[in-house]
């Protein structure tokens, strides 16, 4: 069971190396939700952290947005990463965005912003925030969680 549960925090992982052919060097990620759960900034077991370590292996740069943790981030992780001021900033010129925990804000953003921000519409959606119909309609590669993907 445990194998399983350690396995969750990273599954999306294989599906960002292989949308991008392997390779992340170079690559912005926009990370959107640190903490463990909404409404709180305790990260422990949070699966941000274990996708951070792995994307970072990785080659990746990053840059993280979070209501309420990202004090604890940073000291859990130091300077390695990036940290935006709002949801929209971690976008600028971000290669994906992955969203990493469920927080209500992130449920209903400004799709035009959005669009404006990202350098390719790609989204891992690691919380299924948003509806895998509207990022059709959107035009967004859109990877979820226990969904198909078209």
């Amino acid at each position: 069971m445990e194998d399983v549960n350690e396995s969750q925090k990273v599954f999306l992982m294989p599906k960002i190396l292989k949308h991008f052919g392997g390779d992340l060097t170079g690559k912005k990620i926009a990370i959107w939700g640190l903490a463990f759960k909404p409404n709180t900034d305790d990260i422990r077991e949070a699966p941000a952290l274990y996708l951070i370590d792995e994307l970072f292996e990785a080659g990746a740069e990053i840059v993280a947005f979070d209501p309420e943790a990202m004090d604890n981030v940073r000291t859990a992780k130091g300077d390695k990463l990036n940290f935006a001021d709002n949801m929209y900033d971690a976008l600028e010129n971000a290669d994906c965005l992955l969203v990493a925990t469920e927080w209500s804000e992130f449920r209903n953003p400004n799709y035009e912003r959005m669009e404006n921000a990202l350098r390719s519409k790609v989204i891992f959606d690691g919380r299924n925030v948003f509806s895998n119909e509207k990022m059709d309609e959107l035009g967004y590669t859109y990877y979820s969680v226990g969904r198909e993907s078209k």
